[in-house]
This record gives C-alpha cells, structure tokens and sequence, in this order.
C-alpha cells in the first residue's frame, strides 16, 4: 500500500481543484478532465479512511478542493463586488464539503458500497436543493461543465444538467476505483479489466447516443423572425448616469438597423429602462409612444424590453413590499415588458434573483440583512417575484421570458415551456463581470436550456454575447465583447415538450428524497455504533 504523508494527501487535493478548475468551461475548458477531477480526492478520502484518522480531515481536504474550484472557476463575481465573492466562495465552498463529507460518514457508518453510492445520492440530491433555497447559486453546478459542446449531452432533453452531473461521479468512481486498487491494494491493471470496459461504457454509451441525437435532430419548420440589440452601455459609468430615454432612443435606433416588415419579433437587454416606474402609469409615459412608434415602422413587430418598475398595494403584499411614509406599500421589480401586436403592455417579474444583490437571503427572519445589500445600479434589497414560472401572449404565440440569473434555472425555464412557452428570450447585463470568463460562461448555460426544452433562444445582452441559439444548443451569430451590434435570424418556434420539460429533475427530486433517508439512516448508525463504543 502507498503511504501518502500529509503534504502528497494536500497536494492530491489542490489537484482535483484544479482538474475541476481547468475543465470548467473558459477557465480551462478542458472538458474530459472532468471526468477524472474527483478521483484525487477520492484516493485522500480513502487514505484517511483507511487508516482510521478523524474524520475532519476528510472535510478540510474537500474544502480545499471545493475552495479552489469555487475561486478558480468564478474568481470574476469578484469585479461586481468584492464582499460578495468572498462570501460566495466560503459559502459554496462549505456547502460542497459538507455534501462530501456526508458521503465520509455513510462509508464510514453503513459500509463501503453504500458509501459509493451515496456520493451520487448525496450530490445530486445536492445540487436539486441548491435549485430551491434562497441561498441558490447554481453556476458551479456539474453538469454545467458540458456547455460549450452541445452534442455530448442531447439527453439532458430528458435529465436536465442534473443527468451531466450523474454521469460525471459515475466515471470519477469507477476510474478511482481502479487507482484504489492499484495503489491501496497492490493488484495488476490485468484485474481492473471490468472496471476499465465499464467506465468505457459508461462514456461511450451516453456520448454515442447523443452524437446520433444531435446528427439527426431536425427541428419543425414554423419560421419567427428575431432582432436582438446590443447597446454596449457601460454598467458601470453610463448605465444609471445617463437619461434612460436617451438611452432608449439610441436602442431604438439599432433596431431599426434590422427590424423591417417581416420581422415578428425585437428584444433588448435587461433593465433596458432603468427609471424604477410605476406599471399603471407605462402608457402615460414617453417609453410608450416611443415604442409604439418603432413597432409602427416595423410592420407592428413585437417588442421584449427590460425595465426596472414598481408596483404599490394598500397592505402588505410579499417579503418585499416596503412601508412608505403614506401607509402604502411599494415592491421594487426587475421586469420583463412585452409589447405585442396589439399595443397592449404585458409585465413578468424576474422571479430567480441573485442573493446578495436582488434578493438578501433570510431577510424575512432577519430584516437587518436588507441594509447589507449589494449596491449593483438601479435597485438593491430583495425584490417581487413571480409566485410561478409566467409566459408573454401574442395571439397565436407564447414566449418565455428569462431575466440573467434566471438562464441557470433549468427547471425554472421549463416550467415556463410547459406552460406553453414556443421561444425563450434572454435578456440580460453581462458587463458587470468585465471581460472575464463569467459572460461566456453565462452565454454557454443558454445551449443547455435550449436541448432541455427543445426551444430556439434569443438572447440580447447589454453587453457581453448576445445570439440566437438552436433548438439543438448550437450558438449562432455570437456577438463580440464591448461592441455596439444588432443580429437577426428566423428561429424555429416549437410547442411540443420534451421529457424534462414536461416531468423536469425528476433525477434530483427522487435522489433529494432518498438522500434524506439515507442520511437518517446513517446517523442512526453512528448513533447506535457510539453507545455500543461507550
């Protein structure tokens, strides 16, 4: 057995930080990498297992690996705001642990084979919840390593990233499988046979059938032609400084540049109007008319357009609504506005909101929270959301309108397609991050949304890349970084859903259950196994 002393366990660590770091996509993207990046790890955790050493040393060598992974691959969240992308890699970080650390103790407490299995259990179950709690920050999920190839996971059409994540523990514990026993165990590579023909298997079965999907994979022909804007504003000297309706005018003048007589559709970035107003009052303001009026030079196209609004209620309305010095109560809403044929405004709020900035988790327990928040431009402390997933009505057409953050949320997206959404529009404000990773990365996640649901994006980012994504998640007609551009194409609308757009992470939802259980039963164990000890 190899004997690895404390600095080669460390050093086995900082590897598979690395390895995840470097596979991730635009930090590296070294994507099969990925496929070995745990197996480090893996070998310390059954090092310090094998030899009987306290099982906090488990956990501090999968915060370094997870610390590491977490800094390397979103080190950019930190040109948006310092004190919050420290907090997001602490707390990430910790939470990723502690999932690893769970796997620790069921190995230790229930037995090896239930062990394995519960890191699979444990992780997915994982990721699932980190969907659906306030403190949600999915990027790092796993599965989102294979968005920049669209053609290896067609089948996230019926598992969602959740299935990209089973796939890659599944590889990581059969090779680590084989590392174990060559090192640990003394055994020939002759004996790993089995083991190398399943994790073989285990890659080239998922990996054929998607490449076949993605050969064959033709969409219905139901042309609607789109116009995406790019008005390169700088978010952080001219967005919030300048007159919105200046800036607006400037949009409207890019869309002219492509919007004609044929086109169905025009869609402009996130909080494209900043000013923070009343929706009642939107067709008493000059946005109005000056959007009609480019909708009249267009042959009545539909127009998508981010804006910063607000609502007022006689009593409290939700978490976010705030007293006013009248008695009445005012929520602040990043809003979707939709223009259609018909002239008459429709309002959808984004309802997956980034923590820290848009909405201060916990502030309903504790509201001193509110005075920390994030100052971004425009409005801070948490907003209004969606009370469920909302689509835009333009006679015979649905769309689904994505806000930014919301573009990580597969099961959000879907939600809108199964109520009957045809296209997904982003908009988006990718310039906060500056010319990082992070607005390439955030671009990359759209071809997930798009095979998952089988639906053509448009994405308009203020700047960033904005472009038209198929309904298999090729990108098309990416924009460049800090330049003013408008693209146009005629996308495919599609209404039939797929698997996961109809039954979502039912993966996530089932292993979330059964890790419960299992993580009961473990502690019943350990429980039962420290009387018998005392």
């Amino acid at each position: 057995m190899i004997r690895l002393q404390k600095k080669h366990r460390f050093l086995l660590s900082i590897l598979s930080g690395i390895l995840l770091v470097v596979s991730f996509p635009y930090t590296g993207s070294l994507t099969p990498l990925v496929f070995v990046a745990l197996v480090p790890l893996l070998l310390v955790e059954s090092y310090i297992t094998t030899k009987s050493y306290r099982s906090r040393k488990v956990f501090t060598h999968a915060y370094l690996t997870f610390f590491i992974y977490n800094v390397g691959s979103t080190w950019w969240v930190w040109n948006a705001d310092a004190g919050g992308a420290v907090l997001a890699f602490l707390a990430n970080s910790l939470l990723m642990s502690t999932v690893f650390y769970l796997f620790h103790l069921t190995k230790k407490y229930v037995g090896s084979k239930e062990g394995y299995l519960s890191l699979l259990i444990y992780w997915i179950g994982f990721e699932y919840l980190h969907y659906h709690w306030e403190a949600s920050w999915t990027w790092l999920t796993l599965g989102n390593t294979f968005s920049i190839h669209p053609s290896w996971v067609q089948w996230y059409s019926y598992s969602g990233a959740l299935g990209g994540s089973f796939w890659i523990l599944c590889i990581n514990l059969l090779i680590y499988r084989v590392y174990q026993n060559l090192w640990f165990k003394g055994e020939s590579w002759r004996i790993q046979t089995p083991l190398l023909i399943m994790a073989g298997l285990f890659f080239v079965v998922p990996m054929t059938i998607s490449l076949i999907t993605y050969a064959t994979y033709e969409e219905k022909n139901d042309p609607y032609e789109v116009v995406a804007i790019q008005p390169n504003i700088d978010p952080y000297n001219e967005k919030f400084l300048r007159p919105p309706m200046e800036q607006l005018r400037d949009m409207g003048e890019l869309m002219l540049q492509k919007a004609d007589s044929t086109t169905d559709l025009i869609v402009a970035p996130e909080t494209a109007i900043y000013g923070s107003f009343d929706e009642k009052d939107f067709k008493r303001l000059m946005y109005y008319p000056y959007l009609t009026s480019i909708q009249d030079q267009t042959n009545n196209a539909s127009i998508c357009i981010g804006a910063s609004t607000v609502r007022f209620f006689d009593k409290k309305h939700s978490r976010s609504s705030r007293l006013q010095s009248d008695g009445q109560y005012i929520e602040y809403y990043n809003t979707s506005i939709f223009l259609g044929k018909n002239g008459e405004p429709q309002f959808v709020h984004k309802s997956k909101l980034v923590p820290g900035v848009e909405s201060i988790p916990f502030s309903d327990i504790f509201p001193f929270l509110e005075d920390v928040a994030i100052q971004n431009g425009g409005t801070s402390g948490t907003l209004g959301i969606e009370p469920h997933p909302k689509v835009f009505y333009d006679r015979d057409v649905k769309l689904a309108p994505v806000v930014c953050y919301e573009s990580i949320y597969g099961g959000w997206v879907a939600g809108q397609c199964r109520n009957g959404a045809e296209l997904i529009v982003i908009s988006t404000n990718d310039g906060w991050w500056k010319d990082t990773p992070g607005y390439k990365q955030h671009c990359s996640f759209a071809s997930l949304r798009a095979i998952e649901n089988r639906r053509s994006i448009a994405r308009s980012a203020n700047t960033g890349t904005s472009c038209f994504v198929n309904q298999r998640g090729d990108i098309l007609q990416p924009t460049d970084w800090w330049v003013k551009d408008v693209i146009k194409a005629t996308l495919n609308l599609n209404s039939e859903p797929s698997f996961y757009t109809t039954y979502g992470d039912v993966l996530g939802r089932s292993l979330a259950f059964v890790a419960a259980l299992l993580l009961l039963f473990t502690f019943v164990k350990r429980f039962k196994k420290f009387r018998t000890s005392s």
